[in-house]
């Protein structure tokens, strides 16, 4: 396998530097404008060991998930209920220690985003969140609300996090671990 050609989905953006993420069996490369083809094909094979190993371990992880049932219509009921009684107060917390306040909390099933945060100040969040560790719910939420200082994810919205949530890159990090087998949750 090692020195078969790497696939690949290129999204360029106006970011700065190149990136890689392995999403759902996926290689995806991020790249800015301006970066050549050459560029690209030098980082792929600089990461090579690294990309065809996370690939494995991710589509192994898929496949685990694959062989957990779909939750029922009653058990994502459940969830929500249970988001729709725990989140609101972690927001709360979180918020009165950042110096911020919300609109309004929704709790979905999405199938692509653990939360997000719109311009007026309405936070969703994954009702699956209640699938994981409380610290990861929170990691979730900080991110979420550090949105209402920043609308954006850069230098001083990270800052922001690390503030607020010192752990943030280990949480965080367990949730993309685990997000291909979370979602699978949620069926077809």
């Amino acid at each position: 396998m090692e020195g078969q050609r790497l696939s690949y989905r290129l999204v360029r953006s106006s970011r700065r530097t190149l990136g890689l993420e392995i999403r759902n069996g996926e290689l995806i490369v991020r790249a800015p404008y301006r970066a050549t083809r050459g560029e690209i094909e030098a980082l792929l094979r600089e990461k090579e060991h690294w990309i065809r190993t996370h690939l494995a371990a991710n589509r192994q992880r898929m496949e685990s998930a694959a062989k957990i049932p779909p939750l029922t219509r009653e058990e994502l009921t459940e969830l929500a209920q249970r988001a729709a009684d725990y989140i609101p107060g972690r927001a709360e917390l979180y918020a009165e220690r950042m110096g911020v306040r919300f609109h309004r909390i929704t709790i979905r099933n999405q199938r692509t985003r653990w939360g997000s945060c719109s311009a007026k100040g309405n936070l969703n969040f994954n009702c699956l969140l209640m699938l994981t560790p409380p610290e990861v719910i929170d990691s979730v939420v900080v991110h979420e609300l550090c949105h209402l200082k920043e609308m954006n994810h850069s230098e001083r919205f990270y800052r922001e996090v690390y503030r607020a949530f010192p752990e943030y890159d280990r949480w965080h990090g367990w949730l993309k671990q685990h997000s291909a087998e979370l979602m699978a949750r949620l069926g077809e």
